[in-house]
């Protein structure tokens, strides 16, 4: 027979064909054999058309415990029976009728219990048996014996249609419905848009860490193969020292995270990036997901779902199952038409049903036990709460968070698959690892070199390193070993390693807005070997407390708010600690000097308030400072010289700056501190200088410009060791003869003044270095000008010369470079001056 030949098969005889063949009553149908089963197999339906139903990311499978895989397993086996079922359904006939030749008015008069005596199978034994007395009488001949085809074909869908019990008919289909409700009960969590969302954001992280490269160094070093790495996180992971004393989308399988102990040590700048940026996911991952707990809710509500429906079909196929009949009788009006009305017919499917729903509801009863043993792990313990204690212990990484809600769900879920995943991805909630981290980042950005050249000197000659607004402070600062001075701005989260003791020169250290912490072994070097420390602040509680144990700290700067009432604040009660510290400035807004500045008396040398303006009220405590010899008050809105200076005897220095003095008659007060010698009371409102300023005999330094001082006394010029004279930028009009008795002066600065003319006598100061007479209104220079030879700078401009003296070229110290005059002046000079002052 040809392939053509075949399409006579319908789906009505397709069975018919098959008993033929297995029955073997005829030899020329095995040769036909393969073509039936061909036939067979291309009417039958695909199962990958259920595909769609259970696809999923591959990835999900963290996600899915040991029970939910079994019951995948189940419900594929499940739907696997429905597909059969419901393929013989449609390839075979449903129902095979022969007429009952006993006539019946309702199905329960119909036995085909006699007839099933009288088929085929049985005449072929006639011979061997005697022929029962009714068979002659019910031979029949005609329409009666010889129905055709098509009255067969009706009969059999009339009878399939009336006769045959629902769930006999609609078996198959009901468990692939009941199998695919199942799959989407099992699979709805991870569609939900709600839950999704979180479900692959979580995924992806965790495929990321897991594969990172720095989880695999992290926990090689916690676990003893990077001892020094391991020694550097321990001393992270102690606390700081002022909180102790006031002083992918897809992911890989876990064989992939094995790795060479070398290779864990090895990370370059792109997977440090990476790594930081998976750090900043998982943090915003966990704030995100904590909040609720709709993957635990939803979870928690398809596995009630699956256990209702699974009681549900288990209770009515249980009941149902036992109408499945071989044999069914049926009582249709049709004599008519075929000349019965009553009919036995074969469900040929019957016993194929039979077992198949027996082994559906075997599949269905371990599916329905996997659902309970979810809802016992579900309930028996709290899953919204986890605890990484076992991961703390193990990897000596104590800082790793517990988690809550549907965090805390997913973790426990990914632990039924793998415990190794949430180790990894807890390094990602560590803050010791990340700051590890950062350093490492830090250290890749920042290498030696690159930091050596931004190294400048200061004006005291000392060679520093700035830093400004970098993530923390890179490990290579302390391969620059030429540094002495370290200056720290806006430094996020900065940490001074042990590493510090390489730094040999290191003696000046300043924390601009940038709270540091140190670690012990750091601060006992610091302790015995930095010298000066500058500290810039917004609150008083950024100066971190270790500041206070600096024993060999010699010179402290504040900048920043103070409280108004510091004789509560711990920071200042903390200076008595430093036995050293000789120099102390504070740059703030107080309204009285401190009372616990007095504890640091016995050793305080220099002591410098500048205020913002505010008014200093209360100096009392400034008498205690017995040994004080510097002492500035800036910007502290005085109107009088404080009464505590006049009892500091060896006060050497005093600084009156930007205040507001309008008198200073109380000056001879300061006779009693006989080691004055600088004197500082510029930029305020002094009109005039009281005659008794005589009386400071040791005065050195005098700065009184940026005043409106009209007359200069005679007096002032019996102050005869004076070397510094500054009166410049006031209103005075005559500079007295007396001048010329500073034999010892060598700055004298009248700049900015109403001076038409200057004395003799000032050209008899010898020693005079520096003279400023500029802005003032002088028509002319006395040639006398030229007996200063020790005169280095002088400055003309800005007033009404029409020459210079060529006396200048006896002045042999002066050159072109210290002379500051108009150009027109210079070029009159002669040439052979021009010449001595440094002009071809």
């Amino acid at each position: 027979m040809g392939d053509k030949g075949m399409s006579k098969y319908t789906n009505d005889n397709i069975f018919a064909l098959y008993v033929l063949f297995k029955s073997k009553q005829s030899h020329k149908w095995t040769t036909r054999r393969p073509r039936i089963w061909a036939l067979l197999r291309a009417r039958m339906i695909p199962v990958a058309e259920f595909k769609q139903f259970t696809e999923q990311q591959p990835a999900f499978k963290v996600l899915k415990p040991w029970w939910d895989v079994l019951a995948e397993y189940i419900t594929f086996a499940m739907l696997m029976i429905g597909v059969f079922g419901c393929t013989l359904q449609i390839t075979q006939d449903k129902i095979i009728c022969l007429p009952n030749h006993t006539s019946a008015d309702e199905v329960s008069q119909i036995s085909c219990k006699e007839f099933t005596q009288t088929t085929p199978y049985a005449k072929e034994n006639d011979s061997l048996s005697p022929t029962p007395t009714v068979s002659s009488s019910r031979e029949m001949t005609g329409l009666r014996n010889n129905l055709d085809l098509q009255q067969y074909s009706f009969i059999n869908q009339m009878c399939y249609e009336t006769a045959l019990h629902w769930y006999a008919k609609y078996f198959p289909y009901l468990v692939v419905i009941h199998t695919l409700i199942f799959m989407i009960c099992g699979n709805f969590w991870f569609k939900f848009p709600g839950t999704s969302s979180k479900i692959e954001h979580f995924i992806s992280i965790l495929g990321k860490c897991f594969d990172s490269p720095w989880t695999t160094r992290a926990l090689s070093e916690v676990s003893g193969e990077h001892p020094q790495g391991k020694k550097a996180e321990e001393e992270l992971a102690k606390p700081n020292f002022e909180e102790n004393s006031p002083v992918t989308t897809g992911l890989p399988v876990p064989e992939k995270i094995v790795a060479e102990s070398s290779a864990a040590g090895v990370l370059d700048k792109k997977e440090g990036e990476q790594a930081k940026a998976l750090f900043e996911k998982v943090k915003k991952f966990r704030h995100h997901v904590e909040e609720g707990d709709i993957l635990y809710s939803m979870y928690m509500r398809q596995t009630m779902l699956k256990v209702f429906k699974f009681v549900l079909i288990i209770v009515y196929n249980a009941a149902l199952v036992g109408q499945i009949h071989f044999i069914v009788p049926c009582s249709i009006r049709t004599e008519e038409m075929t000349g019965y009305n009553s009919f036995c017919c074969n469900h040929t499917k019957a016993h194929l049903f039979s077992k198949l729903a027996f082994s559906y509801l075997c599949f269905l009863g371990v599916y329905g036990l996997t659902c309970v043993y979810t809802l016992y792990w579900l309930f028996r313990r709290p899953l919204k709460e986890y605890s990484f204690r076992s991961v703390r212990e193990e990897t000596g990484i104590s800082d790793i968070p517990d988690v809550k809600n549907d965090f805390a769900f997913v973790l426990h879920l990914v632990d039924q698959y793998d415990s190794l995943y949430s180790k990894r991805f807890a390094v990602f909630l560590s803050e010791v690892s990340e700051s590890r981290l950062r350093q490492l980042n830090l250290n890749h950005e920042w290498p030696a070199e690159k930091l050596r050249q931004k190294l400048q000197q200061t004006s005291d000659g000392k060679m520093e390193l700035h830093l400004f607004k970098l993530s923390g402070l890179p490990d290579t600062v302390f391969e620059v070993t030429e540094t002495e001075s370290l200056k720290l701005e806006m430094l996020t989260e900065a940490v001074i390693p042990p590493l510090v003791t390489k730094l040999v020169r290191l003696e000046e250290l300043s924390l601009y807005n940038c709270s540091a912490k140190v670690q012990h072994a750091s601060l006992v070097y610091l302790r015995d070997n930095l010298r000066v420390l500058q500290i810039k602040f917004d609150d008083v509680k950024e100066i971190p407390l270790w500041v206070f144990s600096l024993r060999a700290l010699e010179e402290l700067h504040l900048f920043g708010c103070l409280s108004q009432d510091l004789s509560k604040t711990a920071t200042l009660e903390s200076l008595k600690e430093l036995k050293s510290l000789k120099v102390l400035t504070i740059k703030s807004n107080l309204s009285k000097v401190p009372q616990t500045i007095t504890e640091v008396a016995s050793h305080l040398q220099k002591l410098s308030i500048h205020n913002d303006g505010t008014k200093l009220l209360t100096h009392t405590a400034l008498k205690r400072l017995s040994i004080l010899k510097e002492l500035e008050l800036i910007r502290c809105d005085l109107e009088r010289i404080p009464h505590a200076v006049f009892s500091l005897n060896n006060l050497q220095t005093l600084d009156l700056k930007e205040n507001s003095l309008h008198t200073i008659e109380e000056i001879i007060s300061l006779q009693h501190c006989r080691k004055l010698t600088v004197l500082r009371l510029w930029y305020n409102q002094i009109a005039y200088i009281p005659e008794h300023i005589r009386k400071l005999k040791s005065l050195e330094e005098l700065c009184l410009n940026r005043n409106k001082i009209l007359v200069l006394p005679p007096q002032l010029f019996l102050c005869t060791k004076l070397r510094h004279l500054d009166l410049s930028y006031n209103e005075i009009r005559e500079l007295p003869p007396e001048v010329g008795v500073l034999q010892l002066l060598q700055y004298l600065s009248l700049t900015g003044n109403f001076l038409e003319d200057l004395p003799n006598e000032l050209f008899f100061c010898q020693r005079l270095k520096t003279l400023k007479l500029g802005q003032n209104r002088l028509a002319s220079l006395s040639p006398k000008i030229g007996s200063l030879s020790a005169l280095v700078r002088l400055e003309l401009k800005g007033n009404t010369l029409d020459f210079l003296p060529p006396e200048l070229g006896n002045c042999v110290g002066l050159k072109k470079s210290g002379l500051l005059v108009e150009d027109l002046l210079f070029d009159a000079l002669p040439s052979d001056v021009r010449g001595k002052l440094g002009e071809e």
